[in-house]
């Protein structure tokens, strides 16, 4: 017996955290996408990155990916330097992990709507 069809319109967890000191602020927003591009000379080139090359997460996880590479070749000197290290590679364990479990829930909503 199939599954029946199932949708959700709402999001798993719904979080809104709202600071009141910080609320009325210059340069609150309010809308679905709101992108702030923070104090740069210029914004237009920023837009054009996020356009072009990738989101900030995207271009984020690119480095971490090359930075692992070059890890592998690295001898830390020293304890601080081995803490440093680990606490990288444990945020990026961390990354691919969240990635995996997404990606089985996205698979897991495919399989869903094609019974």
């Amino acid at each position: 017996m199939s599954k029946p069809f199932q949708i959700s319109l709402a999001p798993e967890r719904l979080f809104q955290p709202i600071n009141p000191l910080t609320f009325f602020q210059q340069g609150a927003s309010f809308g679905i996408i709101n992108v702030n591009f923070g104090q740069t000379p210029r914004p237009e080139v920023e837009q054009e990155i996020l356009e072009e090359v990738g989101s900030y997460g995207r271009q984020l996880g690119r480095i971490g990916d090359a930075l692992e590479i070059l890890l592998k070749n690295f001898e830390p000197r020293d304890q601080e330097e081995r803490d440093a290290i680990d606490a990288f590679r444990g945020q990026l364990a961390g990354i691919r992990q969240i990635k995996r479990r997404m990606e089985s829930r996205r698979d897991s909503r495919a399989t869903t709507f094609q019974t």
